[in-house]
């Protein structure tokens, strides 16, 4: 069946493309939807009249991709999720959990487009997750999936390192005030 599309779907095309599809597709998906009408002589010569408002809105999705690009290329995800003694996770990371922490971060992808390795990581370590934005754009987002121990561990050798840098500052700061009272003993000493 030739259809022409009303928005933009996933694996089809864009909106005012003309394209062929199953009729099943069309009739119980696409057409219900609103997402495509029959291709006809009426039907096309709307679209021709929409035209330039339809590629004033491509250009505009495609500026918006480049943002988000930018944004997506520079960001880093910290995952931490329970795993056992050798890193393997208990359950998986998967697309809703990447869509749930870059919105913790102020972005908004669909989740349709995020892109897992293996479709879900399985064991702690760094990942690269693709994102896909507007036609064939597509940004690799850096995923760090870390182990609750391994974040306990890391902040107890935070503090650690801490608490040794403040002893080691207030060791200094008496050293420099022991010698600045000998210095004044001294000193009235030497005046006489």
């Amino acid at each position: 069946m030739k259809i022409i599309l009303n928005q933009d779907v996933v694996n089809l095309g864009e909106e005012g493309d003309v394209v062929v599809v199953k009729d099943g597709y069309a009739r119980n998906y696409l057409l219900p939807t609103g997402a495509a009408v029959l291709y006809t002589k009426g039907n096309a010569a709307i679209f021709q009249s929409r035209a330039a408002q339809i590629e004033k809105r491509k250009a505009e999705k495609r500026a918006q991709s480049a943002s988000l690009k930018e944004k997506l290329d520079s960001t880093v995800i910290n995952l931490v999720v329970t795993a056992g003694e050798s890193g393997k996770l208990f359950g998986s990371v998967t697309a809703t959990m990447v869509q749930e922490a870059l919105a913790k971060l102020g972005i908004e992808v669909e989740r349709k487009k995020i892109e897992v390795a293996t479709h879900a990581i399985k064991m702690v370590g760094t990942y690269s997750v693709v994102i896909h934005l507007y036609e064939s754009e597509v940004s690799h987002v850096k995923l760090v999936v870390e182990s609750e121990i391994q974040v306990k561990e890391r902040k107890a050798a935070e503090a650690k390192a801490a608490a040794e840098a403040a002893k080691a500052a207030a060791e200094a700061k008496a050293a420099e005030e022991a010698k600045a009272a000998e210095e004044a003993a001294q000193a009235p000493a030497e005046a006489n």
